[in-house]
């Protein structure tokens, strides 16, 4: 099977390139940069120089898929024209998550092919299995959304939480991008913590979408969802709040226990999904495709909590699309993402 990468030279391109250099049913056929465009891939990043292709500017070989790790918009008008040939298409960036509403809100201007958008599968793999499989257009999930979504999913499908949910994440720099700012600047992120996006992150309509689709008849979601930037290079921790619902569970030690036993059933079987008895860090993610969840009830306010913790460009972007390239191509889902976390 051949594969192109589109924007190879970002970080979410250049983590599909790590992890489909060693998938045994992909080959890598084309790589594209255009700031970059005539180097060996190597020259850029030297850890991929094994895969021994040159950056071109635009695709030049047939290929069977296309991954897009390019920008919003700049990733739907590169995308138009495999999808019209028929190539099946893995958008990194959230240009096929929302409808053509939301995007022109969120992103300030209106979709550059709206003809696609019922089309795109929304590409949470646990959540979009069967969708996925027949898909042709799949859009992975911005890495918030991903660490927020399976935090809440089983509380919000069984009916345990009131519609008030707060969420409270944090990121590594990667996550901002390649591109230079002020805002990724060394002296501005070393020692520091700083919330962002506080009038509302992006990632956020795709977040209630998603908890509304799961949601029992009557409820309705009020998500506060609040990012904060964290010096440190990869991963995400969510950590979510939501008031029971009356009668739902009670707040003792064996309300806790079933609630860990619901969230163990709900994700039985899910290679990257783990549910944990302790609170979580970061790395142990670091560089795998797992997110990991700890349920429990906060006893003296009778609140869920869960924290999730993923690595954003793993999970959080790449690793989740080559899980749905998997499953599109009808593989095991798990091929090529057998990588165990880098720790400490």
């Amino acid at each position: 099977m051949k594969v192109a990468i589109l924007n190879v030279t970002g970080y979410a391109g250049g983590e599909v390139a790590r992890i489909l250099a060693r998938h045994p049913h992909v080959r890598i056929a084309s790589v594209t940069g255009r700031s970059e465009a005539g180097k060996p891939l190597g020259e850029v990043f030297p850890h991929l120089g094994e895969i021994g292709l040159t950056i071109e500017k635009e695709v030049t070989a047939s290929v069977d898929l296309v991954f897009s790790a390019l920008p919003q918009r700049a990733s739907a008008e590169a995308c138009l024209p495999f999808l019209k040939a028929g190539v099946r298409v893995i958008d990194l960036s959230p240009d096929f998550r929302l409808k053509a509403e939301e995007y022109r809100e969120w992103y300030g201007a209106p979709h550059p092919c709206p003809e696609y958008l019922e089309e795109a599968v929304y590409g949470l793999t646990e959540l979009h299995r069967q969708e996925i499989a027949s898909a042709r257009l799949v859009a992975n999930p911005g890495c918030y959304a991903t660490a927020a979504v399976l935090a809440l999913a089983p509380a919000v499908k069984e009916g345990l939480i009131t519609g008030d949910i707060v969420i409270d994440a944090k990121s590594g720099v990667s996550g901002a991008g390649r591109s230079l700012s002020l805002f990724t600047h060394f002296s501005e992120v070393n020692e520091n913590v700083m919330a962002y996006s506080v009038e509302g992150h992006r990632h956020l309509p795709e977040i209630v979408r998603e908890v509304e689709r799961l949601a029992p008849a009557g409820f309705t979601p009020r998500v506060t969802f609040l990012t904060h930037l964290i010096p440190m290079t990869r991963g995400i921790l969510c950590s979510c709040y939501a008031p029971l619902r009356p009668g739902a569970l009670p707040a003792t030690p064996k309300g806790i226990a079933d609630l860990q036993a619901l969230y163990r059933d709900f994700y039985r079987g899910e290679p990257f999904v783990k549910v944990v008895d302790t609170p979580p860090m970061t790395k142990h993610t670091l560089g795998n495709n797992h997110c990991i969840l700890f349920p429990t009830l906060d006893r003296r306010t009778g609140r869920l909590l869960v924290i999730s913790v993923l690595d954003n460009l793993v999970k959080g972007a790449a690793g989740q699309g080559v899980q749905n390239m998997n499953r599109m191509l009808g593989l095991p889902e798990g091929e090529g993402l057998g990588q165990l976390a880098l720790y400490p």
